[in-house]
């Protein structure tokens, strides 16, 4: 009867044993977790692939308009503001109408127009030979003379074409400022009513599918930086790339800091104008090489470590990893997982404590 007891007792410790290493972590440090886990450990999965290890130089950043893709829309006449016909903050077409203006010297030079064209219309029906080549001159001349000013007025061949058919009816000053390029209006500081001089700057027109970065750098920093440097621009949660395209020549009296623009793409309306991010600027390239952020490498049961994603939902494995060098926040991954392995890019942390919790018998 003893010795059936001893049997039983050794069965059930062995079956103890066996449920124990059920509920703990596998050897390679494997967990699984449901959605909700994920979410409250802030679970990140990124693919594994190649990037350059070069040095990267960060620096503070202001975003700046595209000047080359700005547009200042303003009167080449004294006149005054009839009808406004956009907004701040409104996307324009190019050729769309801003605002209706009237000037007095538009409405003599539209007067101008319509006699010296009916007047061309008399000499050119007579001919050449009818009339003197003065005449017939003269009456071409002062037609395109008054057409050329309306022109010059910012008027366009359709609004000129327009006085024409309308007569002296249209004669009364009254023409149309329209968006030379596609964009959003930025700025449009006037009111309905006010008097504007030539040259005051009605609308700001922006093509913001690109924009501008001012990176502030010390000097001698400024210098390792080369034309075309490949430029992150660390904003709202997410890293956009972009490129240095030109560099200022001049240090700020006050900060001793040089200013680098960025050209950066910005297809989803980003970045605006006078947000300040960060950006981190490639001065030393190397051959694209395996590498994760520096966040995702941890020290587990004395190994350096990386958490991929296994088999099956939520199971992540702790994969022991050689790295190599850290640079630009990035570190090498030398041998242990390959390119196109889903890991954990944010979140490790969290996964560790799990595995050390369990070890522990916390869990």
């Amino acid at each position: 009867m003893k010795t059936i007891h001893v049997h039983v007792a050794a069965l059930l410790l062995v079956l103890a044993d066996s449920i124990a290493a059920e509920a703990a972590p596998t050897t390679s440090g494997a967990l699984v977790l449901d959605a909700r886990a994920m979410k409250v450990a802030g679970i990140v999965v990124d693919t594994l692939g190649r990037r350059r290890m070069g040095e990267e130089l960060k620096a503070p950043g202001e975003v700046k308009m595209d000047a080359y893709a700005t547009v200042l829309v303003s009167p080449r006449v004294a006149s005054q503001v009839v009808t406004r016909k956009a907004r701040l903050g409104d996307v324009v077409t190019k050729g769309q109408p801003l605002i209706v203006l009237s000037s007095v010297e538009v409405a003599e030079t539209q007067g101008q127009l319509i006699v010296a064209s009916q007047d061309w219309q008399r000499v050119s029906s007579l001919g050449p030979q009818a009339v003197s080549a003065r005449r017939y001159g003269e009456a071409l001349v002062q037609r395109d003379q008054a057409r050329a000013r309306l022109r010059a007025y910012g008027l366009t061949d359709g609004q000129v074409g327009n006085v024409l058919r309308r007569g002296s009816a249209a004669a009364n000053g009254d023409f149309e400022l329209i968006a030379p390029s596609a964009g959003r209006i930025v700025t449009d500081a006037f009111m309905v009513g006010e008097r504007v001089e030539a040259g005051r700057v009605l609308f700001t027109v922006v093509t913001e599918d690109s924009v501008w970065v001012e990176a502030r750098l010390s000097p001698s920093d400024a210098e390792r930086v080369h034309d075309g440097a490949a430029v992150t621009v660390l904003a709202h949660g997410r890293e956009l790339p972009g490129k240095m395209v030109g560099r200022s020549h001049q240090t700020d009296e006050t900060t001793r800091r040089t200013d680098l623009r960025v050209q950066v793409a910005n297809p989803d309306d980003l970045l605006h104008p006078g947000e300040l991010v960060e950006t981190r600027i490639a001065v030393g390239e190397t051959t694209p090489r395996l590498a994760v952020p520096a966040e995702a490498v941890l020290l587990l049961r004395n190994q350096t470590t990386l958490f991929v994603q296994g088999n099956g939902a939520g199971r992540f494995d702790a994969v022991p990893v050689e790295v190599g060098e850290t640079r630009g926040g990035w570190t090498e991954i030398r041998q242990g997982v390959t390119e196109g392995t889903a890991y954990v890019r944010e979140g490790a942390f969290a996964l560790k404590a799990r595995i050390l919790r369990s070890e522990l018998g916390e869990d």
